[in-house]
């Protein structure tokens, strides 16, 4: 006979990463995190055996790249978690938080910019992990992108980051050919011959770097290395194309100092079941990228995590 468990109980267990199954009392699907995607091979058989074990045996992939164990019965929730943990792999993934990031392949793809598995490592450590127990005025969904492909569309992302490779010319060198190669390899058609020299305009730009060394002359081969951060976006019943920060950076560090300040300032000025793009839409986008690119809210970080902020939902 199936058990009836608490609206209470139904709350804390998803809390832990186990989401009702809305055709049973008693079965909750187990979300396993991934950190960005990427696990073992020895992690996958133990999510598979933990499957047979615990569940019904069928594991799901979710659209943010972590994995469910489908059919967990609720009096093997906790067993389920011990077992796990034998492994190095926890359960999680909801609430008005910030949730597990979001990767793509980074450097193993031809067209990677960035090791993006690295970065999304480092943002899983020091933001989903560091600050699990910080409450949020929403869920704060983050997702990195090795190149401006967008397969893992970061600017539909609360925060969203992106490889750039942005190229440099030397004028000196270029010829002005009638057929430029550099114009030819452009994807999206931004760099033109204009009085006999070619030119790439940098608001037209993604940055893909597709353009760097094929200029037969040497007058695209410089490029700087960097990240795009946009912030604002938002998919859902209501879809919102984030903006990126003026600023392209070229420190690590300073890329997730700019996570961090984001999280800090949706904490310190969101409204309770806002999401993040309505904050920057209500307060300003400029305002918020001046807070972002300033020291303010970091110099207020304790301050802002003493807040009592109370998380909710309207989309």
């Amino acid at each position: 006979m199936e058990e009836r468990i608490s609206a209470e109980e139904v709350k804390r267990v998803k809390g832990l990463g186990f989401l009702q199954d809305k055709r049973y009392g008693d079965v909750f699907n187990a979300r396993v995190i991934t950190k960005n995607g990427k696990i073992t091979a020895a992690q996958q058989r133990a999510i598979a055996e933990a499957s047979e074990k615990f569940g019904s045996g069928e594991v799901a992939m979710t659209v943010r790249l972590t994995i469910e164990i489908q059919g967990v019965k609720y009096e093997n929730i906790q067993p389920l978690i011990d077992f796990l943990a034998q492994h190095g792999l926890t359960t999680g993934g909801t609430g008005k938080k910030v949730r597990p990031v979001v990767s793509c392949k980074g450097t193993t793809c031809q067209y990677g910019l960035i090791d993006a598995y690295a970065l999304s490592e480092k943002i899983h450590e020091r933001f989903y992990e560091g600050m699990r127990g910080v409450t949020l005025p929403h869920k704060f969904k983050i997702a990195v992108g090795g190149c401006p492909n967008n397969c893992v569309k970061p600017d539909l992302n609360d925060l969203g980051i992106i490889g750039q490779k942005v190229p440099r010319i030397d004028l000196d060198k270029c010829r002005g050919c009638k057929v430029c190669q550099v114009e030819k390899a452009c994807p999206i058609q931004v760099p033109v011959v204009q009085d006999g020299k070619v030119v790439i305009d940098d608001s037209a730009c993604n940055h893909c770097g597709r353009c760097v060394g094929k200029c037969p002359f040497k007058a695209v081969e410089g490029f700087t290395s960097g990240y795009r951060v946009y912030i604002g976006g938002r998919c859902g019943k209501k879809v919102a194309h984030g903006r990126y920060l003026e600023k392209v950076f070229t420190d690590k560090d300073e890329v997730l100092n700019i996570v961090e300040k984001a999280i800090l300032l949706f904490r310190e000025q969101g409204l309770t079941g806002e999401r993040f793009a309505d904050t920057v839409e209500r307060i300003g986008f400029e305002n918020v990228q001046e807070q972002l690119l300033s020291d303010g809210l970091l110099q207020r970080k304790e301050e802002n995590l003493k807040l009592n902020v109370k998380g909710g939902a309207t989309c």
